[in-house]
Parts: C-alpha cells; sequence; structure tokens
C-alpha cells in the first residue's frame, strides 16, 4: 500500500512538470508532498511492525517470579562454602 502513494507522488509530479497552469502545478506539488509523507510513514509503519515481538513470545509474571527465584537459588548455591574432601587441609600427624 504504501508503494501506492509514492507511485500517487510520482503520478502528481509528472502532472505538475508538464501542466501550462500554474495553479494546478502548485496544487500537483503539495499533493505529491503529501503523497509522499504518507508513502514513507506507510514504509516505516510496515517495518516496525516487523520488527515487533509476538505476545506470545513475553513472559508472565508468575514465570518471571520462578526464573528469578531460581537464579537467586543458583546464587546462593554457588556462595556457600562447599565440602569438598579433596579442598579440606588434612588433619592430625
Amino acid at each position: 500500500m504504501p508503494w501506492l502513494f509514492l507511485l500517487l507522488a510520482l503520478g502528481a509530479v509528472v502532472i505538475a512538470f508538464t501542466t501550462t497552469s500554474v495553479p494546478l502545478a502548485a496544487i500537483a506539488l503539495v499533493l505529491s508532498l503529501v503523497f509522499v509523507v504518507i508513502g514513507v510513514l506507510g514504509l516505516l509503519a510496515q517495518r516496525v511492525g516487523n520488527q515487533s515481538r509476538s505476545e506470545a513470545m513475553m513472559v508472565d509474571p508468575a514465570e518471571l517470579r520462578r526464573l528469578r527465584e531460581q537464579a537467586d537459588a543458583r546464587r546462593a548455591a554457588a556462595a556457600s562454602p562447599v565440602d569438598d574432601p579433596a579442598r579440606t587441609p588434612p588433619t592430625g600427624p
């Protein structure tokens, strides 16, 4: 659809350059400017729409809370000292 507005803008420019009437040329130039703006905004809207994320891929608050709790549990497990027999110094003579 935006390409249609850009083609209309091109047609308006052609009309503006081929007419001998000054008011018609001015109207055609204004229309071409309007059509170019509408066409470019339409192309930008399509680009933004194509890059937006799907709502199905969003994480709901309960799932986000569960993931945060898992991450906190992992951090707490990593921070606690590990009872590794290979790391403990020998005791006694």
